[in-house]
């Protein structure tokens, strides 16, 4: 069965070296959306570890694909995405077991590498989270094991990780590989002394040097878009966008930014399509239609258009539905998968919120 995606809330491209920084606001007339306030960091398109602060209020929310409906599509500005050329054996690897609620958990295991060695790194210093769970300073024992397992994998499997990185990134992934080191060494540090509530925001660094490590091991786009979609708008790598939002009638906040990543190398053309159109403005000054605690939609703008009208055909236009699945190389494309397919497929949400 086709499917196509609802458009999702209205963003601007954020700040990098490659896009400028712009943010679209716009007006919510349902009920208010529920925000937490935190700090949180990001960059834009081809992410690397190191984030730059958002404003004072944050959600995490992971959008699945199957919630989403309708989203329009159109010709992509040619400074809009980025493309490399080169193909790199495996798609992105999702690993088995608990279902993965970390957002930049989620972004780190879907990047297209096939190298287990950092894989391994990688398991344990999320796992801290889980040591967290512990009651009091007991915690700090499991943390010490985790660390010391990851310490252990990195230095086996340094030259593994090491002939993994994209020739142009090397230099930068040595330098994540040094900090890395260091930032481990920091936690065994914070352990020694006990200090439970600094273990959190080290694991939340340190981490994001594995993410740069990952991130430079991507070289080029994995597959080939099929020919039907290839005139569309595509993101072949990441982007991020901020959503501006202005909460009507709620004197306790002013507005509130999101922080979307989009996940081009998993979903190319509703990424692509998505980011075409906040380039567009497509969503500035639209109200959310939908928000209820679990996702948040918009995209049906006032008047009978029921989305974006390509100019250049004056209809409505539309993405394919296009899910990726843990083993396959390329996403399907234009129709869903029977539950009898696998019971243990998992599908890949296309859209990651983080801060």
């Amino acid at each position: 069965m086709a499917a196509a995606f609802a458009s999702l809330p209205t963003f601007s491209v954020v700040n990098s070296s490659r896009f400028p920084r712009r943010r679209i606001g716009f007006s919510c007339s349902k009920k208010p959306l529920e925000v937490r306030c935190s700090s949180g960091n990001t960059r834009y398109t081809k992410q690397r570890g190191a984030f730059t602060s958002l404003k004072e209020c944050a959600i995490s929310l992971a959008l699945s694909v199957g919630l989403m409906v309708s989203v329009p599509s159109i010709a992509l500005p040619p400074n809009a995405h980025a493309v490399a050329n080169p193909v790199i054996p495996d798609v992105s690897v999702l690993i088995s077991g608990p279902p993965i609620k970390d957002p930049e958990a989620l972004l780190r295991y879907a990047l297209p590498i096939d190298n287990k060695a950092i894989r391994e790194v990688q398991k344990p210093l999320e796992d801290i989270t889980d040591s967290l769970k512990i009651a009091g300073v007991k915690a700090l024992d499991s943390v010490e094991r985790n660390v010391r397992q990851a310490s252990r994998t990195l230095q086996q499997g340094k030259s593994i990780i090491v002939a993994g990185f994209a020739e142009s990134k090397k230099d930068h992934g040595n330098e994540m590989i040094e900090k890395l080191e260091a930032g481990m060494q920091d936690m065994l540090k914070i352990v020694e002394d006990r200090k439970r509530d600094a273990v959190a925001p080290k694991q939340k660094e340190i981490l994001k040097y594995v993410g740069g490590i990952e991130e430079d091991m991507v070289d080029g786009f994995p597959y080939e878009v099929p020919e039907e979609y290839r005139n569309m708008p595509l993101l072949k790598g990441r982007a991020s966008v901020d959503m501006k939002v202005k909460i009507k009638d709620n004197p306790n906040i002013e507005d509130c930014v999101f922080r979307i990543v989009l996940d081009g190398y998993n979903a190319p053309v509703t990424a692509g399509n998505f980011v075409d159109l906040v380039e567009r403005h497509f969503y500035d000054g639209m109200e959310i239609q939908r928000s209820d605690g679990f996702v948040v939609q918009t995209g049906d703008p006032e008047g009978p258009a029921e989305g974006f009208i390509d100019p250049s055909t004056e209809k409505t236009r539309t993405v394919p539905l296009e899910i990726m699945v843990t083993g396959e190389k390329t996403p399907f494309y234009g129709s869903t998968l029977e539950v009898s397919l696998s019971k243990s497929l998992l599908v890949r949400d296309l859209y990651y919120i983080v801060f």
